[in-house]
């Protein structure tokens, strides 16, 4: 997987807190480290929202055969901050979001969310990252307390992210009516070719 910008934005924050212990800087290092993971926080809840968003907007205009009155709404009104209003953060499952596409595509996702641990605790993952976000933007930014580590928001960061790579390929699925009934538990997750990406 390539890197994105959270990833980077780990990576010198990793560097700048051993730079800080060999200085022995402790008060500075508790304050980049309660900065930093909420900078975190939010970079990887915004990367999230413009990847889904780009994601719906494709939808749209491949459903639409690239209908540019039908894209520019959706991208304008349906999705454009609304966004937050997709999903239900208090859940542990994305079936809300998934029902605005309809019933059979809920189920599949349900399906597919049961059958396939690692996409259910991507789920899980995303949908926290989502549902902190709010709390942290919602709940005095300066004097919120984030009770995860830098380090267990990343790891929460990167499984939230099989999620978000796993979906379009559904979306595909659903555009070219192929969606292949859920895996038994433990069997692979479909491929590219499976689903029908071109």
């Amino acid at each position: 997987m390539p890197a994105t910008v959270v990833d980077r934005l780990h990576e010198q924050f990793t560097d700048l807190v051993a730079l800080l212990d060999r200085a022995g800087e402790p008060s500075l290092r508790a304050f980049a480290d309660d900065t930093f993971r909420k900078s975190l926080l939010l970079c990887a809840a915004s990367h999230f929202e413009n990847e889904i968003t780009n994601v719906l907007t494709s939808f749209v205009e491949e459903a639409s055969n690239s209908n540019a009155l039908v894209t520019s709404f959706m991208r304008n009104k349906a999705i454009g901050r609304q966004y937050f209003a997709l999903f239900n953060w208090e859940e542990t499952n994305a079936n809300q979001f998934f029902s605005y596409f309809g019933p059979k595509f809920r189920e599949y996702m349900k399906a597919r969310a049961k059958a396939e641990p690692q996409l259910d605790e991507s789920i899980r993952a995303f949908l926290e990252i989502g549902r902190e976000r709010n709390r942290l933007v919602h709940q005095n930014y300066g004097m919120f307390t984030l009770e995860k580590t830098a380090d267990e928001l990343y790891q929460r960061y990167q499984q939230a992210r099989g999620f978000v790579e796993a979906f379009p390929l559904a979306l595909r699925a659903l555009v070219e009516n192929k969606m292949p009934q859920a895996r038994e538990a433990g069997s692979p997750t479909p491929t590219r070719a499976e689903v029908g990406e071109r």
